[in-house]
């Protein structure tokens, strides 16, 4: 979401999908904080590239937002008999040297 509109463009997407919520990677916004896009509102960490896009119906929802690392966040929602947790996690890719892939399997 580093180009100018692809912040509205993903949230149109989100919507036509009709999903509620969405973990993405790679967004390069500092600061943290929330934003709300046309029907969604986005949660974005302090200097991590990680959000969550939440549907204004669930938001209601939200107990806690945690961006524990740079490939680690998380989300917690209060259901209706327990709470839900959804971990946002990013795992190196294939053209990553193995050190990083074996380091990320072990810890």
């Amino acid at each position: 979401m580093y180009r100018a509109g692809s912040f509205t463009t993903a949230a149109r997407e989100l919507g036509r999908y009709k999903l509620d919520l969405e973990g993405v990677q790679e967004v390069r916004w500092g600061k943290g904080g929330a934003v709300r896009a046309g029907d969604y509102n986005y949660f974005y960490g302090k200097v991590l590239e990680q959000g969550f896009f939440l549907h204004h119906r669930i938001v209601s929802a939200v107990k806690r937002v945690e961006f524990v690392s740079d490939s680690l966040s998380y989300i917690i929602l209060i259901g209706p008999w327990c709470n839900i947790i959804v971990l946002n996690l990013r795992a190196p890719s294939e053209e990553k040297s193995d050190d990083s892939k074996e380091s990320f399997m072990t810890n």
